[in-house]
């Protein structure tokens, strides 16, 4: 099973974004929208799990301590950079408990064999991924100019900034992903207190 640990939104947050979606939606349209159910901050991304080793991962997650914290989500970017976009997203503000939980729950998987991250934490939510091709993140030597995002970055530019509210943490989920040619589905597995 393909695992991954993250944030849910609260609903006012998520009604805000789901507005704003459907406000930009066809500025983009050969782009690879999330659906509204989707949003999610990730905290670790974990892959493949074998799911007889399912209560390992529950048992090292439920060990992490937190104390609870506020986050705003506003603002957005485009990964890996603006000239050559495969990503746009929504950042998320808030203070450095949420750096030290991703970086903990980071440590505490990595004492059961899930790879580090190697890059520093950076707090978003993806809205939408390049149709066709890598939709991931991170640069690579084949980043050319994208013009499936360029009417949307002209919208957008002429928007004030974006703030879609601010929450309280309360906690963090173990979600499942199963891939489909329809866009991935989450189930939420398992939840752990931020106290």
């Amino acid at each position: 099973m393909r695992l991954f640990i993250a944030l849910d939104l609260d609903e006012t947050i998520r009604v805000r974004i789901i507005r704003f979606l459907e406000g930009v939606r066809g500025f983009a349209p050969e782009a690879r929208w999330v659906r509204p159910e989707s949003l999610h901050v990730t905290l670790k991304f974990v892959g493949q799990w074998p799911e007889q080793k399912l209560g390992e991962m529950r048992q090292v997650l439920q060990n992490i301590r937190s104390q609870r914290f506020e986050l705003t989500a506003g603002e957005y970017g485009f990964f890996p950079t603006a000239k050559a976009p495969r990503v746009f997203w929504i950042g998320i503000h808030a203070g450095p408990e949420l750096s030290t939980l991703a970086s903990t729950i980071d440590a505490k998987t990595a004492s059961l064999g899930v790879a580090r991250e190697e890059h520093p934490f950076s707090p978003h939510m993806t809205l939408a991924r390049r149709a066709g091709g890598s939709g991931s993140p991170r640069k690579n030597q084949n980043d050319r100019p994208n013009p499936a995002f360029a009417r949307l970055q002209e919208k957008l530019a002429a928007m004030s900034k974006l703030d879609f509210g601010s929450m309280t943490a309360h906690e963090f989920y173990l979600y499942r992903s199963e891939l489909s040619p329809h866009g991935s589905r989450y189930t939420k597995l398992s939840a752990f207190p931020i106290t």
